[in-house]
């Protein structure tokens, strides 16, 4: 998996992220639309420097891509957030 950039902003297509959530693609468009979904970027420094991590937030996931400066996704994260307040984490 690889994220484009358009200048140094990172873009990641809804194709890629919506199953990492459970949902559907119009599913996952709807809720960021409504601010159901944030979403968060971390650059890197001292020995990540170059890296970046992308979080999408959602009621119940929290998916992170740690992504290589030229976008190549090096790891997944996925954690269902529970109501309960108990988490499952689930890297791929």
């Amino acid at each position: 998996m690889k994220i484009e950039f358009r200048g140094d902003q990172p873009v990641v297509d809804a194709a890629l992220i919506a199953p990492l959530m459970d949902l559907d693609v119009i599913g996952f468009q709807v809720l960021m639309q409504s601010g159901c979904i944030r979403t968060g970027v971390e650059r890197g420094t001292g020995g990540d420097a170059g890296k970046l991590r992308l979080t999408f937030q959602s009621p119940d996931w929290r998916v992170r891509l740690t992504c290589s400066g030229d976008g190549t996704v090096l790891t997944t994260t996925r954690l269902r957030l529970a109501r309960d307040g108990a988490h499952a984490a689930l890297a791929e």
